[in-house]
């Protein structure tokens, strides 16, 4: 009886943790991380994906040079640094996106933001695939569907997927951990 009650505890624990850990990681800037150097446009970097609610930020950088201070929209505008709503100087840094709303951050070493080191991620509810029509197929000789297609870099490409969905992982040892307990009882 014990063994089915601690059985029982396992298979709730990992079924509430597969709930909470079911959003999107993005690395800000992809294998460029956090910097000043130019090498990353990070509005547009940000403004292909779709950042939702529970989706988790990693902010990757050099804490000798770098920080990453979270602001208000004015304070963003005019690259203020004075009065941020919160700090992170760790050097990798991870923000999870609790709440829908834009989400303003900025590095406050002298010249940065100026630089262009700041981002506006746009944070959404996220939408249940169930929810999302399928689209409609054109009309016999359209074309218009191929003029309107956007044309993406090879890293767009590959940065505007989630890097990492940990509820498929959840999910994959819920699942293996209900076929052991089937053999167990």
């Amino acid at each position: 009886m014990a063994l089915r009650n601690i059985a029982a505890l396992v298979l709730f624990v990992m079924m509430v943790l597969c709930g909470a850990c079911s959003g999107a990681v993005y690395r800000v800037g992809d294998s460029d991380g956090w910097t000043s150097r130019g090498l990353v446009d990070y509005n547009k970097w940000a403004s292909p994906k779709d950042f939702h609610v529970g989706d988790t930020l990693i902010f990757a950088y050099n804490n000798q040079f770098h920080n990453v201070m979270e602001v208000s929209d004015q304070d963003f505008q005019s690259c203020n640094a004075t009065s941020a709503i919160a700090t992170y100087t760790s050097g990798s840094d991870t923000f999870t996106l609790k709440r829908p709303g834009h989400f303003y951050f900025l590095c406050g070493a002298p010249g940065h933001c100026q630089a262009g080191q700041k981002v506006d991620i746009k944070v959404t509810l996220p939408v249940p695939e169930s929810l999302i029509p399928s689209p409609s197929p054109s009309p016999y000789g359209s074309s218009s569907s191929a003029s309107h297609q956007e044309e993406m870099s090879p890293s767009s490409t590959l940065s505007s997927a989630p890097t990492l969905n940990s509820c498929k992982l959840g999910f994959a040892i819920t699942a293996f951990m209900l076929g052991l307990l089937g053999f167990v009882f």
